[in-house]
């Protein structure tokens, strides 16, 4: 009898080791499983992942001018890593008055620069192969300004006066006083207002967004001064356009609409937080040690707002008209700057439809 139960006890102590091992061999194959299925998903994952983000291009871009609010969507699409949203990586080469523009560009040195109509159809037609491909600006903001003491009120009171023009910009200002048969007499000044301020001279041309503010901050009232905006008088040189090299386009033309895309973000950015984005301009500008006043460059910036979107306006103008180019290539070439206007369907090249 008791062999008997010995018996049972060790076949049942058998049957439950049995069972007991059977249970973690599945439990250990479930496991294995489970964690061979985890390994493909997060493979398969990373892989996804990797597929949507596109590979990082080093690009560069060429303004026309020293660091300030004037390119703050360039500036802000970098440091808001818009840029690098689009899988652009931008450096922006610093101004450099003695290294042209046309040399660098050229060469190769950029891939993308900002330029005024007159000085892109003048490199078009002196063999640099460059296109337009976004236009922004629609509205000239150059102007002349006179003191309301000077008795200059009229476009007629300039006759028999003195001029301050930029040394290399006197196209507009002569095309102008030709228009309205003036006899001024154009003094060249550089980059400062001094010499109107002094009454060295009745006139000076000016931005908007820069000079003009700048008599301001020198004590004048606006009630003191008159503006004649070139663009109401006829002669509207559009600025700001963003131009690459030909080949550029023909080659990569995805690169050039995602820095167009880009671009674009960065001035919205910058119009929505133009706190922000004043002090990310002057963030750069101190970096390539441009003195600044932020007072400045909230002007600029609100006034760039006013050329890109003017009131009621809520999406960025991308489109260079004809007419407006073939407006500046004949003033160009009754000037005698350039034999032969260059096609418009082989300078514009919109990489982005309106």
């Amino acid at each position: 009898m008791y062999y008997h139960y010995l018996k049972c006890f060790i076949f049942k102590n058998y049957l439950l080791l049995f069972g007991f091992i059977f249970l973690l061999l599945i439990s250990i194959s479930a496991c294995n499983g489970k964690s061979k299925q985890n390994s493909e998903t997060s493979k398969t994952s990373e892989k996804s992942d990797s597929n949507n983000v596109k590979t990082i291009r080093n690009v560069t871009f060429l303004p026309y001018w020293v660091t300030a609010a004037q390119f703050a969507g360039y500036y802000v699409a970098e440091d808001m890593g818009i840029y690098k949203k689009y899988g652009i990586k931008l450096n922006i080469i610093p101004y450099q008055p003695f290294s042209p523009t046309e040399n660098l560009i050229k060469n190769g040195k950029v891939d993308f620069a900002a330029l005024w109509l007159v000085n892109a159809i003048e490199l078009k037609a002196s063999g640099v192969d460059i296109v337009n491909i976004a236009q922004p600006s629609t509205r000239s903001s150059l102007m002349l300004v006179t003191k309301k003491k000077s008795g200059i009120k009229t476009l007629k009171d300039m006759n028999g006066k003195r001029a301050g023009i930029w040394n290399g910009f006197e196209l507009q200002p002569k095309a102008l006083f030709k228009k309205y048969n003036l006899d001024v007499k154009i003094i060249p000044i550089g980059s400062t207002n001094n010499l109107f301020l002094m009454d060295g001279v009745d006139i000076t041309n000016a931005n908007w967004f820069d000079e003009y503010h700048s008599i301001i901050n020198s004590g004048y009232n606006p009630e003191e001064l008159n503006t004649f905006f070139f663009a109401d008088y006829g002669l509207n040189f559009l600025e700001d356009g963003i131009y690459c090299l030909s080949d550029k386009l023909k080659n990569d033309p995805e690169l050039c609409a995602d820095f167009v895309k880009a671009t674009f973000e960065g001035w919205k950015y910058a119009f929505d937080n133009k706190e922000k984005a004043i002090d990310i301009v002057i963030k750069y500008a101190e970096k390539a040690k441009v003195p600044v006043n932020k007072i400045h460059q909230r002007w600029m910036l609100e006034r760039y707002q006013d050329l890109y979107l003017p009131k009621g306006k809520t999406s960025f103008n991308t489109v260079l008209s004809k007419k407006d180019y073939q407006f500046v290539g004949n003033v160009l070439k009754e000037s005698g700057l350039i034999n032969k206007i260059p096609p418009f369907d082989n300078f514009y090249k919109p990489i982005m439809k309106p």
